[in-house]
């Protein structure tokens, strides 16, 4: 469990947080905690997510856990929550002034009315499904709160993702926890780990990029 990442900024190693010599040392439940609020409620997301978790579930399935399961999966899932609705609420707060403030280059009234029929339609699924996307997690409770979403249609399947993320992600490093094969390619895993929760985030910014690239192109083309 000493393993560091080392190919990854300190900032996004689990162990840099959570090792023996980490930020939060033996305090792994605590650690824990306040970087999931901090990820998913404060707007802060370059932060590690599921592998974070997945190595706090290899932690608790150690001999002499620093926590165990039992707390740290229903823990997690309740912060996860509780950072969405703050998160939420931070984007109820400000979507009046958008409203108010005058379209510009980069903002435009539009952006907020479609985001709101964008959630009204799949926003149930968006919620749940951006529990495991970087990045996206951390601005799509935001969105939802500025367009003005449902509340209890958003906390109920908030709740939903934030099950399936906060107590999922740590029990399957749980259960894998005993494997020898992932005591002895940790490192090899929490990478495999975050490339594959990048994946559908670097696949929707080179389909945007690639859009705008052929709008640019048709626009540029003679009547």
């Amino acid at each position: 469990m000493s393993t560091a990442v080392t190919a990854l900024p300190d900032i996004l190693d689990p162990m840099y947080w959570l090792g023996a010599d980490g930020v939060f040392g033996s305090a792994v439940l605590p650690g824990i905690l306040i970087i999931v609020f901090i990820e998913t409620g404060l707007l802060f997301p370059l932060l590690p997510g599921e592998s974070l978790l997945f190595t706090g579930g290899l932690l608790a399935a150690s001999t002499n856990p620093p926590v165990t399961i039992g707390v740290l999966a229903p823990a997690v899932a309740v912060v996860a929550v509780l950072g969405d609705q703050n998160a939420y609420f931070i984007g109820r707060r400000i979507g009046p002034a958008l409203f108010k403030k005058e379209d510009s280059r980069f903002f435009k009234k539009h952006y907020v009315t479609e985001s709101h029929a964008f959630f009204e339609r799949y926003g149930p699924w968006t919620i749940i499904l951006a529990r495991f996307a970087p990045f996206v997690r951390t601005f799509v409770p935001v969105v939802a709160g500025v367009s003005y979403m449902r509340y209890p249609v958003f906390l109920a399947f908030d709740i939903v993702g934030g099950i399936a993320w906060g107590a999922g992600a740590t029990l399957a490093g749980y259960f894998l926890g005993n494997v020898p094969f992932v005591h002895h390619n940790l490192e090899k895993i929490i990478l495999g780990i975050l490339f594959v929760s990048l994946l559908p985030v670097m696949t929707a910014a080179w389909r945007t990029y690639r859009s705008r690239r052929r709008d640019k192109n048709e626009a540029a083309l003679p009547e």
